[in-house]
């Protein structure tokens, strides 16, 4: 196999030179090019591109840096988003199911749906409990209970994506009542939305690019909703609003600094490559507060 050889800043400058970029001032290009690495960087170049190795006329390095910079803080805020979404999730599942089946039924594999795995699924449940050994409450448990962990224990040591295989493996009369009782949906559609979130929520602790990202979930559409969702950001952020239980607060701490993120960078981006259709502010915004 053939390994490609690493490159120099200034022969990364030259590449970007060579590709289009425009570069006004080289000595900041190239100590930005210390601090974060020229493959993360050049990915971003990625929706100005209109070949392989030439971007758009008018790229220019500053540009770029600012739609990374407005990316970064995009990230942040629906990461702080998704944590509230995350918890409401856990308090939600965990208590609607050791309410019905006790707390250790999780347990037991008569209270999932026949899709189920359960050897899979406590071994993951064995692995948690190791990895989080250290732990005070793991610790506690494990020494007074005899590692036996109520569900809302457990759920404390649930991935996103554990918890969007823990919902979709109950039954099916199970998920049903708790989607419409907690968030007055269809299964199917929390069923989804969890796992769209989940993608989401990766990508924004992993600090991958969102700008003119299409996600590999396609999420449902809301009943009530007058356009079909596709999966970017646009799609994923009406998915979180569906979620996200304080109006008031996703006014004031999702859609104010979003606003004011995509007006201050107006001229350097499209709407389009966030998926963003005309009047998207009145569709991510709760009215009823």
């Amino acid at each position: 196999m053939r390994e490609k050889a690493p490159a120099t800043i200034n022969e990364q400058i030259k590449i970007l030179k060579q590709r289009g970029c425009i570069i006004g001032d080289e000595k900041k290009a190239r100590d930005t090019l210390k601090y974060i690495n020229y493959y993360r960087l050049s990915n971003y170049f990625e929706p100005f591109s209109v070949s392989k190795h030439k971007y758009e006329d008018g790229t220019t390095f500053e540009k770029i840096m600012r739609v990374y910079e407005m990316d970064r803080k995009l990230r942040s805020v629906l990461l702080a988003a998704l944590e509230e979404v995350e918890i409401a999730l856990r308090a939600a599942i965990s208590n609607y199911h050791a309410l019905k089946y006790g707390a250790l039924g999780y347990l037991n594999p008569s209270c999932f749906n026949l899709s189920h795995n359960h050897a899979s699924f406590l071994g993951r449940i064995n692995h948690l409990v190791e990895a989080n050994e250290d732990r005070q409450f793991v610790k506690h448990y494990n020494s007074k209970y005899g590692g036996k962990f109520p569900l809302w224990v457990m759920m404390e040591l649930f991935s996103f994506g554990s918890l969007a295989f823990f919902y979709k493996d109950m039954k099916n009369p199970d998920k049903k009542e708790l989607a419409d009782e907690y968030y007055n949906c269809s299964s199917s559609e929390l069923d989804n939305w969890i796992f769209c979130l989940n993608e989401l929520r990766n990508a924004c602790a992993h600090y991958c690019r969102l700008y003119g990202t299409t996600f590999p979930v396609e999420p449902k559409t809301p009943a009530d909703f007058p356009d079909t969702l596709e999966a970017n950001v646009f799609g994923y952020i009406i998915v979180l609003k569906q979620l996200f239980h304080g109006h008031e607060n996703w006014n004031e701490r999702v859609v104010k600094p979003i606003s004011r993120m995509l007006k201050k960078n107006e001229n350097d981006i499209r709407l389009s490559d966030l998926g963003f259709p005309e009047g998207w502010e009145k569709l991510i915004t709760f009215t009823d507060c």
